[in-house]
């Protein structure tokens, strides 16, 4: 197939792949500012520096919008069995977490399939849930994220969540616990799968299990930022390309895969765009979304701020951890009549990316796709759900991170962005309201949709 842009796309890749600056900036961005977690220095830094880059690569209108929410400081976490044996297991509390004092017996609720939450809501209430971080337990056919575990243990009545990493070796998994921003209402804790194991053991052979949960986090209101830059169109400038990823990680580590290789990816597509291609037909946005470990906050308030401007949104790639060891597939979020678009994308850039049609509420593409936007991401289609394997943990670190595979995420974001703002034909068009909720109330989705309903309705009634 012919391709149209084949000298922007050879000045684009050549510069991209013949460059250190896309890994230089992701050294900077975990070396230097470490986790990035809101509310730190790090984090702090870590957006200045963003603007920085996005001012010096000759984006316009950067500025570094505040966020205000609900912040979270971790403090000192135990985990004691007091019976029917004492022994002190290692954790950590999971964002969000409330300080507590309290002593309760643990039910192990296994991978946490959904429907095990209802059948088993007499046994859970009062008791300390137990579930690990397995991506698609039992008969269920879809990724039940740990927000979605810890929130049903929440509507069963249970009195805490305790997280099991489901892979050996690699220590506590953390991840936050907030609901609609809000503190969660019962403790949660992370534990490796070593001692996950040993607890089944325990309730195995001498049965009920009671432990003592001591916590002393801290929560206080906080500010963050969307830091948000630009490449203005020279024909229609009121429509816009939207790229993105998050830049917080957790607390307990770099995050060097999620996310801070997918900033880097955006900061290398906004460099390449900007020296190589602009002005193009329509406007090229980039941000760096701040707080999304802990419930999406950034892109909730930027929809929320910016909701005139979300019916000119052409598409918005999200790049969530889009430079790490993944297959760089583009996943539309139900946008079928955008499929054959993609294909001839896929030919014309002599790639094998393969296009999805699904999607996720767990980052930060979703509070745009709830307001009917056009979303899209680089995922990994391919792959199994069968888990984060180092993510969320210690060892998501610098290391991890192969120079080739955030080269390929910047290179296929740059070279998308291209085309989707010179096409003249662009066949999809927003979502209504509701058309929005027939899309989250199919068969294969309604069961989550209901959940969440329960939980606004638990928040609505505390």
């Amino acid at each position: 197939m012919t391709n149209p842009h084949l000298p922007l796309d050879q000045k684009i890749v050549g510069d991209i792949y013949t460059s250190s600056e896309a890994m230089d900036n992701l050294s900077r961005l975990c070396d230097d500012f470490g986790s990035r977690f809101g509310g730190t220095e790090g984090e702090r830094l870590a957006a200045e520096f963003i603007q920085a880059k996005f001012e010096e690569y000759g984006l316009t209108n950067v500025q570094m919008e505040p966020i205000e929410y609900l912040g979270w400081t971790r403090g000192k976490a135990s985990l004691e069995i007091v019976s029917p044996t004492q022994k002190s297991i290692p954790c950590i509390s999971l964002p969000h977490s409330p300080p507590v004092d309290m002593e309760a017996v643990i039910i192990d609720m296994e991978d946490g399939a959904p429907d095990d939450f209802d059948s088993r809501a007499n046994e859970i209430k009062g008791k300390i849930v137990m579930t690990t971080s397995v991506f698609e337990p039992k008969d269920t056919k879809r990724w039940v994220h740990r927000n979605e575990k810890y929130g049903r243990s929440l509507l069963a009545g249970a009195s805490g969540f305790i997280f099991v990493n489901h892979y050996p070796g690699y220590g506590p998994a953390t991840g936050g616990i907030s609901l609609l921003g809000k503190a969660g209402p019962i403790p949660g804790l992370s534990i490796a799968k070593e001692d996950g194991e040993f607890i089944k053991r325990l309730i195995a052979r001498k049965g009920p299990v009671t432990v003592r949960v001591k916590t002393n986090d801290s929560l206080a209101p906080a500010t963050s930022w969307n830091i948000v830059g630009e490449l203005p169109g020279n024909q229609h400038h009121e429509e816009i390309i939207l790229l993105g990823s998050h830049y917080d990680g957790h607390d307990i580590s770099q995050g060097a895969v999620d996310p801070a290789s997918g900033v880097a990816a955006v900061l290398e597509a906004a460099r390449v765009l900007a020296k190589h291609a602009a002005p193009l037909p329509r406007t090229l946005r980039f941000v760096a979304w701040g707080v999304e470990e802990i419930g999406l906050l950034g892109s909730k308030a930027y929809v929320k701020a910016h909701t005139d401007e979300l019916k000119n949104i052409r598409f918005y790639l999200n790049m969530d951890a889009a430079g790490g060891d993944m297959p760089k597939d583009i996943n539309l979020h139900a946008w079928p009549e955008l499929g054959e678009t993609f294909s001839r994308y896929q030919k014309e850039m002599a790639l094998d990316f393969t296009i999805g049609q699904n999607f996720h509420d767990a980052s930060d593409h979703y509070p745009f796709l709830l307001e009917g936007a056009i979303t899209g991401g680089i995922e990994a289609v391919r792959a199994s759900r069968s888990g984060r394997g180092y993510g969320h943990t210690w060892y998501d670190t610098l290391d991890k991170v192969n120079q080739t595979n955030v080269r390929d995420a910047a290179s296929l974001a740059a070279r998308l962005a291209l085309r989707i703002a010179s096409e003249d034909d662009w066949p999809a068009v927003p979502r209504g309201k509701d058309t929005v909720t027939e899309l989250l109330i199919q068969p294969e989705r309604v069961e989550l949709y209901k959940h969440r309903q329960r939980i606004i309705e638990y928040f609505e009634k505390a």
